[in-house]
């Protein structure tokens, strides 16, 4: 069992339940702030800044277990250490986007890295949260103690809410062992080739880990026992890819996301085994194919109707990650369907009807 204490949790959160408390009672918009490295992911938020990185370390940790419990304001990159000190890590693979980033905007951006399709998404491991209310009292849900609001599981609403329904203090996790062999191949192929590979591949008991396509090639991890990972690298063939490639696309360091290419930049969640589509003015090499297709990152001048209305016919969703020249859009995040809107009005009005936290950080309405 481990556990660290960077400052006492009584302090750390007492003094932002009197922050919240305070904001309540005067009806002040709160800007929740952890290390800031997600802020361009979502519309941004008019408010009196709330800091969560006073409010870190690791509270509980039981490797033979599998679960670490930690404050979110603890850095990410220290969590990760302290579990491969450990040979384990976070199936999930959250991007970072810089070094401050926090625990906390792990879970309210809900971002998972390659490894999502086959392992899991970061909600998928989320087992209990702490929260503090609007009313400023720390509440705990999931794990050992389950109380939920109107049926709800709170502690994985809380996931990519973006910190609109009350503001998470602590967390805890399913952690998993480190692979004991990976290798990275590098498969010279056509787009449809790929796409078909995948769809062959994904019918198999492969240990496939990341797949993503990009300027005519496929990228492949395979993660697991060494002869398994050995035996199926000589199967597929291909060239050696350098493992660092994955951590380059998990946080947007390769040449497809340069900052400089002035076109919006569009994020597309698919169904499995969904073709390419068709997109007007977008080349093949406008489009990242990661998580084998059913993520896909778009560099175009496309109107925002025109693209959401091709992932919806596929049975996605599309998301505005960059705006035009780098600028933020209105409506980043695609419109609710009406049931689903309700839901999320009927949420905000039961767990923070004064919109003291992150107003319309998601929605404009909400």
């Amino acid at each position: 069992m481990v556990t660290t204490h960077d400052i006492p949790a009584h302090d750390a959160s007492e003094a932002l339940a009197e922050r919240i408390r305070r904001a309540e009672a005067e009806g002040t918009p709160l800007r929740i702030v952890g290390g800031d490295t997600k802020a361009f992911y979502g519309r941004s938020v008019q408010g009196e800044a709330l800091s969560t990185r006073e409010h870190r370390g690791i509270t509980e940790y039981d490797p033979v277990e599998l679960i670490v419990s930690v404050r979110t304001g603890t850095p990410l990159a220290e969590l990760e250490a302290a579990l491969a000190a450990n040979g384990q890590m976070l199936p999930c693979e959250p991007p970072h986007f810089g070094e401050a980033a926090t625990v906390g905007g792990m879970i309210a951006t809900g971002l998972s890295g390659p490894r999502r399709p086959w392992a899991g998404s970061v909600r998928d491991f989320v087992l209990g949260t702490r929260i503090i209310t609007r009313q400023g009292s720390e509440q705990r849900f999931g794990g050992q103690v389950m109380k939920n609001v109107a049926g709800y599981d709170l502690s994985r609403l809380m996931v990519g809410a973006q910190g609109t329904l009350g503001l998470i203090t602590e967390v805890s996790m399913k952690v998993l062992p480190l692979p004991g062999a990976s290798q990275s191949l590098h498969l010279d192929m056509p787009l449809a080739e790929a796409l078909e590979k995948l769809s062959e591949w994904g019918r198999q008991p492969l240990p496939l880990t990341a797949a993503a396509w990009l300027d005519g090639a496929l990228h492949l991890r395979l993660e697991g026992g060494p002869s398994s990972v050995a035996a199926t690298a000589e199967r597929l063939g291909g060239d050696e890819l350098k493992a660092d490639f994955w951590e380059a696309l998990r946080e947007q360091r390769l040449a497809f996301f340069s900052a400089e290419d002035p076109r919006a930049l569009w994020r597309l969640s698919l169904p499995h085994h969904t073709p390419a589509l068709a997109l007007p003015g977008v080349a093949e090499t406008d489009v990242l194919y990661d998580w084998a297709g059913c993520q896909r990152w778009i560099r175009g001048d496309l109107d925002a109707e025109t693209v959401r209305q091709a992932a919806a016919r596929a049975g996605g969703h599309a998301t505005c990650w960059r705006g035009a020249g780098g600028e933020p859009v209105d409506e980043p995040f695609a419109p609710l369907a009406p049931v689903v809107e309700k839901y999320h009005r009927n949420l905000k009005a039961e767990l923070d009807p004064k919109g003291i936290f992150n107003p319309g950080r998601l929605y404009a309405a909400f």
